[in-house]
């Protein structure tokens, strides 16, 4: 009897999210062949001594790198290649959007997962849903609407699913360490929106594990406690110096970025539902 062969994930990012994944779904109960991508020639090495089929791929914004067909040759695409607007310009990110669609066209991808952000939604002091930013003139930052549109595009070939991922926190990113000793700040009573990186790899598994069909999710933590909570906890956790807020009460805006489509949708069920109880380490 014939073994049956390994199902494919090509992961367009190895970074900060994308290599934690790529090692989540290799030893995962039924592993997968994990393809990933880096822009950066020294970390093939690194890449392939976790198990990864390591291939070097740039969109700068058009496609450059070796032997990247590979990538286009899986059963699932993970696309995590964060936009630097504010270094490259608004339509740096949609321009690379555009020439990677054109790649996935003749893909063999069943189920395409493309990293968006909640940065999507304008602040207007209240709680915010999927379906309150779809096209790119209710959002701040349009570019990124419209790279989620462009990337839509390729439903009619395979199924789309587009995480609005909050802000990613967890091991080295610690939010008190971005305002430790800072004085008078003015975000005291602001809920966060944060999601632990750990959930972000288990709920794009669960999409995969499950070949969830086309959809449009935010990803973020149920519980949504203050800013001051939360950098209050992670200073103290690791001994840094409080920040200080103004006793007043500001008038900061606000979103409350509201997940539960998600959980509703998939039955996925969240590791750390509550930002205060974040794992990290220095």
């Amino acid at each position: 009897m014939q073994d049956t062969p390994l199902q494919t994930v090509s992961i367009i990012g190895c970074g900060w999210l994308g290599l934690p994944l790529a090692k989540h779904l290799l030893s995962s109960q039924e592993p997968y062949k994990v393809i990933g991508s880096t822009t950066t020639p020294s970390k093939l090495e690194l890449l392939s001594e976790s198990g990864i089929t390591p291939v070097l791929f740039s969109l700068d914004p058009e496609p450059t790198g070796e032997a990247y067909s590979t990538l286009f040759h899986s059963d699932f695409v993970v696309v995590d290649i964060p936009p630097r607007l504010a270094k490259q310009g608004e339509d740096f990110h949609t321009h690379q959007i555009k020439h990677l669609v054109e790649l996935l066209k003749n893909s063999t991808a069943k189920q395409i997962i493309y990293i968006s952000s909640t940065s999507v939604y304008p602040e207007l002091s209240s709680e915010v849903r999927e379906e309150d930013v779809l096209v790119p003139e209710h959002s701040p930052v349009p570019s990124m609407v419209e790279a989620e549109l462009i990337m839509s595009s390729l439903r009619e070939n395979c199924e789309v699913i587009i995480l609005r991922c909050a802000g990613l926190m967890g091991y080295d990113r610690i939010p008190g360490k971005y305002v430790r000793g800072k004085k008078n700040l003015t975000t005291a009573g602001v809920p966060v929106n944060y999601v632990h990186r750990d959930d972000v790899v288990s709920i794009i598994a669960h999409l995969i594990n499950n070949k969830e069909k086309s959809s449009l999710y935010n990803v973020v933590a149920p519980q949504h406690p203050t800013r001051k909570m939360v950098y209050e906890a992670s200073c103290r956790q690791f001994g840094w110096e409080l920040p200080t807020f103004l006793e007043s009460e500001s008038n900061e805006p606000y979103k409350k970025v509201l997940g539960d489509k998600l959980t509703a949708q998939t039955g996925y069920s969240y590791l750390s539902p509550d930002p205060l109880d974040f794992f990290y380490q220095v």
